[in-house]
């Protein structure tokens, strides 16, 4: 025999847990399968949620993929850049930069599988993508000015920044499309050389 009230319990505690639960499941389909193909049904059924408690949250899909952008990408990727910075050996301090914003490890974060998918035609994920690219190029242009030998202008640390943030994004694309096609990953050295290049260019210009 049900005890009286348990019902009433459970729906309120399911209500409660919803919102998160439906975010969850959302990230996990649309990073597996992208946005457009994944109905909102099956994020309900995922979420184990009625389809009816998915609107009352999200009035459409699109509110969940911006809720998404909003509340699980980081404000800032990187806090402290102490840590990272090599004195005198940029190339050091560039693989350790790679390395802490991890933007090829997919399985530590399906946002970002979804933010390289979606960029092209969701507003609010190119949003977050220009924003972070953003963060990044002043978090890099930092981590090069204080690991450089010798003092570097202005002009030039953003250039360099510029093309190191330019060929990690590149790469983490590339490292994606290969992992959904089932092909061998490129080795890390790649950006190894891309920082090799930065650093050489950044000590010839100055």
């Amino acid at each position: 025999m049900r005890r009286p009230g348990a019902g009433r319990r459970r729906t309120r505690k399911l209500d409660g847990d919803a919102r998160q639960l439906i975010l969850d499941a959302a990230e996990k389909l649309f990073a597996a399968q992208g946005f457009d193909a994944t109905p909102t049904a099956a994020i309900a059924a995922a979420a184990g949620v009625p389809k009816g408690l998915v609107f009352y949250y999200f009035p459409a899909k699109d509110a969940i993929l911006s809720a998404l952008m909003a509340e699980r990408v980081p404000a800032q990727p990187i806090d402290d850049i102490e840590s990272l910075v090599a004195p005198g050996d940029p190339v050091k301090s560039l693989v350790n930069l790679d390395a802490a914003l991890n933007l090829r490890d997919t399985r530590s974060g399906v946002l970002r599988v979804i933010m390289w998918r979606e960029a092209d035609t969701h507003p609010d994920v190119r949003k977050q993508l220009r924003r972070m690219r953003d963060q990044m190029l002043d978090i890099t242009a930092r981590v090069l000015q204080a690991s450089a030998p010798d003092p570097v202008q202005p002009n030039t640390l953003r250039a360099c920044a510029a093309a190191f943030v330019s060929a990690m994004f590149a790469i983490a694309s590339t490292d994606r499309l290969h992992a959904l096609d089932g092909l061998p990953l490129p080795t890390s050295d790649e950006i190894f050389n891309v920082a090799q290049v930065v650093a050489a260019g950044m000590a010839q210009l100055g």
